[in-house]
């Protein structure tokens, strides 16, 4: 689900920064040890590294990007939503609360971000992290669902 939204990004015209970028090192695991950066340096430092399609760049402003980061952070909650409806519908084929959590299948899909994540140009590490947190809230979500009957407060939020 996630991978297809970054890929929706790129399709729309969305493009990381070329590959020459020096910060190309930070997005593969393992992360290589890099000094702290003793420079000064001058605010706003560097050129903007995003280019949409129309050929404007992005961002002149540390405002411009928080608000850039709004957006894609409501897409991501909506995503995030259907992504957990399709968790909840997976709790309908559990037999067991005991089938709720399958180790094999949640470092299934962790590692298969992290593999993915090159193609988008997303740091692996982000990847590992947030994939993570998604799946260990998945199974913490699956279980209520799957207790609801014993336990109906965690339907609708705590």
């Amino acid at each position: 689900m996630m991978l297809g939204f970054l890929f929706a990004l790129q399709a729309i015209g969305l493009v990381a920064a070329s590959s020459s970028d020096p910060s190309d090192k930070c997005y593969f695991i393992p992360l290589p040890s890099i000094p702290d950066s003793t420079d000064n340096r001058t605010i706003p430092w560097g050129e903007p590294t995003i280019q949409y399609a129309n050929g404007t760049t992005c961002c002149s402003s540390l405002d411009e990007v928080r608000q850039q980061l709004d957006v894609i952070d409501a897409q991501l909650l909506q995503l995030l939503s259907e992504r957990v409806s399709y968790v909840r519908e997976a709790t309908r084929f559990k037999a067991t609360v005991a089938d709720v959590n399958v180790p094999s299948r949640n470092q299934q899909v962790i590692q298969g971000a992290v593999d993915a994540a090159p193609l988008v140009h997303l740091p692996q590490i982000v990847a590992e992290i947030v994939y993570e947190g998604l799946v260990n809230s998945s199974v913490l979500f699956e279980e209520c669902i799957f207790n609801t009957y014993v336990d109906p407060e965690c339907v609708g939020g705590k």
